[in-house]
């Protein structure tokens, strides 16, 4: 009998949303700068921010001194510039770029489906949950935006929790959230990291191969559901649900 206790919890920024906004900003922004330094693609530099901000957040969080991703994206910029290859960060670019950048990051498009996929899920008796390592306005923004606005009780910020993902502890968290009887719970990303650990603390992963394209399950073992797309990732949750 399927269970009535039915939850998919998400990862919001690069499963929910892409990153595209960003890189098509850093293009029209630095593109040609960059190039004239002989680094490029602009994409690049933009994944060596993005990534490296969250190993530092991570970090941060390791050491129990949380401090929210924005802040230290902020502050990394010039230091990822200048292990890029640019001399003299700060006369290469300016506090204005930096704040024209990151304005473009918190305008982050939905991915093509997500409407639909949400949809599918709670037409299958399933809640929809976020749960973001983002701050709540910025991220809850970018739902809002894709008309997939979540009531306040089904969004949750690692901001407000005080430690980052993917500590075992942000993931209980909302764990704890739920009733155990009778209890089909999923968590949902395009990070394989994310779902991976999720994993670990007793949800079922969900992993959309929309960002990485690579699932590495030499390091992360095999998920119970992949998708290369997000409508595809709701019908794979829903029909590994019934088989059960």
């Amino acid at each position: 009998m399927a269970s009535e206790n039915k939850h998919v919890v998400f990862d919001i920024v690069g499963t929910c949303v892409s990153y595209d906004a960003f890189f098509e900003a850093i293009e029209a922004r630095l593109g040609d700068r960059l190039r004239a330094q002989n680094i490029g693609p602009a994409r690049l530099f933009g994944y060596a921010w993005m990534e490296t901000g969250e190993k530092e957040y991570t970090y941060m969080s390791l050491t129990n001194k949380y401090v929210p991703f924005f802040d230290i994206f902020r502050s990394i910029f010039y230091r990822v510039l200048g292990q890029a290859g640019i001399a003299n960060p700060r006369s290469f670019a300016t506090d204005d770029d930096r704040e024209f950048l990151l304005a473009s990051y918190r305008t982050l498009r939905p991915r093509p489906g997500l409407l639909e996929c949400f949809e599918k899920l709670r037409s299958a008796g399933y809640t929809v949950w976020a749960l973001t390592s983002g701050d709540t306005t910025r991220v809850a923004g970018y739902l809002e935006a894709a008309g997939a606005k979540f009531p306040e009780e089904n969004f949750f910020s690692c901001d407000s929790i005080g430690i980052g993902k993917p500590a075992p502890s942000a993931y209980q968290f909302i764990l704890d959230k739920f009733p155990k009887e009778n209890l089909d719970l999923w968590f949902a990303a395009a990070h394989i990291w994310d779902a991976a650990a999720a994993r670990q603390c007793g949800f079922k992963g969900a992993w959309a191969s929309v960002w990485e394209g690579e699932p590495s399950p030499d390091i992360y073992g095999e998920m119970e559901v992949t998708a290369d797309s997000l409508t595809e990732l709701a019908d794979n949750i829903i029909s590994y649900t019934g088989k059960k």
